[in-house]
């Protein structure tokens, strides 16, 4: 009789039992692969995800969508805990790759590497722990070179093989140049960094010229007071202010909003580049725009002193800032000023004996809109406010390069009266908009934000009580935003209120496009869209192009159609937003690097069971002190209280704690800073 074999069995075979069938779950996802080679896979619509073993991969890499069947849960007997490495993340469940539907879109970048005939990308990131075999030739012929940093996409892997195949898609240059490097974050998360020819040769042929027939369809504010705010390094200028003081004691404000769907036809091929792309993305150092030039810096943007189309919301407002009327459609400004937001602040902290602004010929009638407006926009914030908006204020921090792209300052940017009278003029046209069309019911673009997670913001009173605070116990709609509110504002200032506030973010849902309007829980609003940055938006023009059906008493479009568009928006945003960071990131340890061997005052801004991250002051970068290295002590994640504990002497260590570091490491490649926990006496 042959002895029974005990290899180890697929899933498949796992099912069939003598006492019946068992059908393990399985569910579609995206993996987020790490260094070590074990992947989490994150089901959309779920806050767990699921734990696959490196053995269990069947080959997957990260942001490949796969089916994962789910063998293991923490309630399903057996070792809950995923204990490989450094990817003890408490209990979760576990489970094994079945498919592999769809391979990531997105090229890995790494070292370009030939070896006779054999050619290698080889891997330096954090979430690719394998190198791509590449077509040599095929890679000198693009222009590779040994050493130069190339995006390589992975096409398959062969049962067997060390390592997975694919094909160089772009030679970026020299590791270490600045360029080099912008356009490897870009190629990472396949992002284009220039415009097809044909794109180009496409926008250039859009008529410049505004005709009679353009103009007789518009109501017409070149004779109206206009200006516009922006950043002082600001290139295009997609929203203005209208003002002036009607008789009978109220006010006309019009948000005049650059008409990019003027230029912009469906379908053209800007069009549909504008729309591939979904929005503009803001690197540290440079801008990729999502319209070519003409368009974003010339034909769409509100150049003071030259006539520009736009599409218009217009309040007739009370002094307490009531609306008596609104009304929308197409218009036609003249800005009479272009401000930033630093002359725009200069103008209205003004005393009213002082002089301001004379370094750019301000006038009595911008002093008198720029006071009014940001008196109005006061009230507005003010009244959003106690409806239940939150307002966490985290420090903006910029890095400051050298004409060569080498960081030489982090500065923090804040927020004055300046930039609250944008931001709610902004807001009081969006929200009104939205509100248009959702009275009609009818398909529409909307800016939505679900209520936030309730054990998670539980999670957050457990802890703050811990730390003598009382928090609301009605953690339920507006509720909750009343009680984290409050929370923050009684600890704001203190090393717990970093804390607090953190956890409060990572409690909230992300905003995103949908045509379903379940309202904007962050901003306190029941209905929301983006209708102010056409420029640099996609959502937004087809807000602008939908709005102009309705307003024509067009009928509903088509709600499929929208939905898609909805989610691809939100996906590019979201792609858009990781770039940034990432580029951002990497100038911090660029910094960091002339930094080695420093010590810093900081706060414990993350806590897991592999090591604490700090955010040193007053910078606000981040770095991590692994848990192996803390001195005098085994210390124990506690998760459920955000904290560490050690085993022998019970120190803890909190989120929010202020302590000491030293950096002892920056890794440029994976864009980690590694920190030394230093003790007070040193």
């Amino acid at each position: 009789m042959k002895p029974q074999r005990r290899g180890r069995k697929t899933v498949q075979q796992r099912r069939k039992r003598k006492a019946g069938k068992t059908v393990f779950p399985q569910f579609v996802g995206k993996v987020q692969m790490t260094r070590e080679g074990y992947v989490f896979v994150i089901i959309d619509g779920e806050d767990d995800d699921v734990f696959v073993r490196a053995a269990k991969t069947r080959g997957a890499l990260n942001g490949d969508t796969v089916r994962v069947a789910v063998t293991r849960t923490p309630h399903s007997g057996g070792r809950a805990k995923a204990l490989i490495g450094q990817a003890a993340r408490g209990e979760r469940r576990e489970g094994e790759i079945v498919e592999i539907i769809k391979r990531s879109e997105k090229p890995f970048v790494g070292v370009f590497h030939m070896v006779g005939a054999h050619a290698w990308v080889l891997m330096q990131s954090r979430f690719m722990p394998y190198d791509i075999e590449v077509d040599g030739e095929q890679a000198l012929e693009m222009g590779a070179q040994t050493g130069f940093k190339v995006a390589a996409l992975v096409e398959g892997w062969n049962r067997g093989e060390n390592c997975p195949y694919g094909r160089v898609v772009d030679v970026l240059g020299a590791p270490g140049a600045n360029e080099t490097e912008m356009h490897a974050i870009l190629a990472e998360f396949n992002l284009p960094y220039r415009f097809e020819k044909f794109v180009e040769d496409a926008a250039e042929k859009i008529p410049s010229e505004i005709t009679p027939a353009d103009l007789a369809e518009r109501r017409d504010f070149r004779q109206v007071f206009t200006f516009t705010i922006d950043p002082a390094d600001a290139k295009d200028y997609d929203d203005a202010l209208s003002f002036r003081p009607l008789e009978n004691g109220n006010y006309e404000v019009g948000v005049h909003i650059a008409d990019v769907s003027h230029y912009v036809l469906p379908g053209s091929p800007v069009d549909k580049e504008a729309q591939d792309r979904g929005t503009s993305v803001y690197l540290v150092d440079r801008t990729v725009p999502m319209l070519p030039e003409k368009l974003c810096n010339r034909l769409c943007s509100l150049r003071p002193h030259e006539d520009k189309l736009t599409f218009s919301a217009v309040f007739e407002l009370t002094a307490d800032v009531k609306v008596r009327k609104k009304w929308f459609g197409r218009t036609v400004i003249n800005s009479d000023f272009r401000l930033d937001y630093n002359q725009a602040q200069e103008v209205i902290k003004a005393e009213p004996d002082q002089p301001a602004g004379e370094s750019f010929g301000c006038t009595a009638e911008l002093r008198t809109a720029l006071q009014t407006l940001n008196f109005m926009a006061l009230i507005l914030k003010d009244r959003r406010q106690k409806a239940g908006a939150i307002d966490f204020d985290r420090p903006e921090m910029k890095v400051k390069c050298d004409e060569t792209g080498k960081p030489i300052e982090i500065y923090q940017v804040h927020s004055f009266e300046a930039n609250w009278l944008i931001e709610e003029f902004m807001l009081l046209a969006n929200r009104s908009v939205a509100e248009f069309v959702s009275g009609k019911g009818k398909t529409f673009v909307y800016r939505v934000h679900d209520t936030p997670n309730e054990e998670k913001l539980a999670g957050l009173r457990t802890f703050a009580k811990s730390m003598g605070y009382k928090m609301d116990s009605d953690l339920e709609g507006r509720g909750s935003a009343r009680a984290v509110n409050d929370l923050l504002t009684r600890s704001e200032g203190r090393p717990e209120g970093e804390a607090f506030r953190d956890i409060a973010l990572r409690a909230m849902a992300k905003a995103k496009y949908s045509v379903d309007n379940i309202g904007h829980y962050g901003l306190a609003f029941a209905d929301y869209t983006h209708f102010t940055s056409p420029i640099r938006r996609y959502p937004d023009l087809m807000v602008h192009r939908l709005l102009s059906i309705y307003l024509a008493n067009g009928k509903s479009q088509d709600k499929d159609y929208y939905a898609a568009q909805c989610d691809h928006a939100s996906e590019r945003e979201a792609i858009a937003t990781d770039a940034e960071r990432t580029s951002i990131k990497y100038k911090l340890v660029e910094y960091m690097q002339d930094h080695i061997g420093e010590e810093f005052d900081g706060h414990i801004s993350g806590i897991t069971e592999w090591g604490m991250y700090v955010e040193i002051e007053p910078t606000h970068i981040e770095g991590m002190v692994p848990l192996r290295e803390i001195k005098g002590d085994f210390y124990e994640f506690e998760e459920d209280k955000y904290r560490l504990r050690g085993r022998r002497t019970r120190r803890i260590f909190r989120l929010g704690d202020p302590v000491r570091i030293r950096v002892s490491s920056a890794n440029l490649e994976q864009r980690l800073l590694d920190f030394e926990l230093l003790d007070k006496e040193e």
